[in-house]
């Protein structure tokens, strides 16, 4: 039970995020309400934070992950995309659906039937991580920009921080989310550069189909990164608050008007969800096929981000597959950072019990714009002074680490609760599947630590 003191039932109806208007958000709700017949346009009315978070998964630190991998280790992991593809779509599907049939998100939930030993950890530890993680991300937006414009990489940090924080203080939830789905077309450079590539058709094939396993530091390292990368804690904030978002943008602006969902609501989240994590992997495995092709048969395996692979690209593939790289980390860039910190301040917000919302004006939500504003400023110097980004994703790495197997444990079981979830439960899929995730992604952490120091 929580430690937390119980809220009156008529606190309920207080607009935890006032509002306006309906903004309509993406569209999703819309799409689902809608009596009118399947069609593209409804289709792709349905794609909204499902799709976000799945492009926002392929940030500039995965995308290094996925750089590495396939210069270091070719064709042979190629297989992962398969394994993460089912694991990533149930467990942001949970998360989606838990800020779907609550009304809050996953920090909100967590507060209220938790206790705060563990809710608090959780929260602090989250925004340590992503504000790493989106200080090591700038760099790599600056060193994109870098490869286009021959400036030095500081010039391009500041302005690139300024803009992306104007984006989030001033622009509505309804602006943000649609230059966020706009923002996932960049991801398509990364497939565009397969057909630049001389792949070995067997060896692709075998690394696809044939899953293969390598007691070596090198392989085990780079299979831990690879799902540490693709699940990782903030995607579960971000999920479910987006959920939220949504039917905020829908007007319905208290906690009682949010509860609930229907079937057609939560077919179609799914639907967002696996054509995000489709994307998703879909882009992983572009990268590890693309970088195994050139990279590592031509002997440069020692390629440690993802500009390393744009600038080694340029003799091997041409110039256009070494542009379209570059574009494709300042898109992924633009997109991740914002999801980093606003997911951070979400669950601060949440835990704290503060106003929040992409939708509320900065006055109205002054503490959650101050997360916002703190993790994109701290994540500029850790930028600015040179901090080797390797080593300060490495540290995130290591928190999200510790983080991932206690809160996909907690998801399982609010999930599984019928008091939190009601007739919403899980079925029996939904836990096979979200169990092996957890079982998963422990085995996972355990073996990062055990091959530190070792690779």
């Amino acid at each position: 039970m929580s430690n937390f003191p119980s809220t009156p039932t008529g606190e309920t109806d207080e607009p935890l995020i006032p509002h306006k208007e309906p903004a309509a958000g993406t569209g999703t709700l819309q799409a689902a309400e809608s009596k009118h017949n399947a069609s593209l346009k409804q289709f792709l009315k349905i794609l909204g934070p499902g799709l976000i978070t799945g492009a926002s998964d392929d940030d500039p630190s995965g995308i290094g992950t996925y750089t590495s991998t396939g210069a270091s280790l070719g064709y042979s992991l190629l297989w992962t995309s398969l394994l993460t593809f089912p694991l990533m779509t149930v467990i942001q599907y949970l998360c989606a659906k838990v800020g779907m049939v609550t009304g809050q998100g996953l920090a909100g939930v967590l507060k209220r039937s938790y206790s705060p030993w563990i809710l608090y950890p959780v929260v602090f530890a989250l925004f340590l991580a992503n504000t790493i993680n989106a200080g090591a991300d700038l760099g790599a937006i600056a060193s994109a920009f870098n490869l286009l414009i021959p400036l030095p990489v500081p010039v391009f940090i500041v302005p690139v921080t300024i803009i992306l924080l104007a984006l989030q203080i001033w622009g509505s939830y309804r602006f943000i989310a649609n230059i966020f789905r706009w923002l996932t077309l960049t991801l398509f450079a990364y497939v565009a550069c397969v057909f630049f590539a001389h792949p070995n058709p067997l060896a692709a094939l075998q690394g696809t189909f044939l899953p293969s396993f390598h007691w070596n530091a090198t392989f085990i390292t780079s299979l831990v990164a690879i799902l540490g990368t693709t699940i990782s804690p903030y995607l579960f904030f971000w999920q479910s608050d987006q959920e939220v978002e949504e039917k905020i943008s829908k007007g319905k602006k208290t906690l009682r008007q949010r509860k609930g969902t229907t079937d057609k609501e939560l077919r179609f989240a799914s639907w967002d969800v696996i054509v995000g994590m489709l994307v998703s992997n879909l882009v992983m495995y572009a990268i590890i096929f693309t970088t195994a092709a050139t990279l590592f048969t031509t002997g440069k395996h020692d390629v440690q981000s993802a500009t390393d692979a744009a600038q080694a690209l340029r003799p091997l593939a041409g110039p256009f597959a070494s542009l379209l790289l570059a574009l494709g980390l300042i898109g992924s860039g633009c997109l991740a950072v914002p999801v980093l910190s606003g997911s951070a301040a979400y669950a601060l917000a949440e835990a704290f019990g503060w106003n929040y919302g992409l939708e509320k004006k900065p006055r109205r939500a002054k503490h959650f714009y101050v997360i916002i504003a703190l993790a994109m400023l701290i994540g500029m110097v850790i930028s600015l002074v040179g901090i080797n980004p390797i080593v300060a994703l490495f540290w995130s790495a290591v928190i999200n680490g510790v983080l991932a197997p206690p809160l996909l444990l907690l998801l399982m079981l609010i999930t599984m609760n019928s008091k939190i979830m009601k007739e919403r439960v899980n079925n029996r899929w939904l836990n096979i599947v979200g169990w092996l995730t957890v079982v998963v992604m422990t085995a996972a952490t355990i073996a990062f630590f055990c091959t530190l120091g070792k690779s």
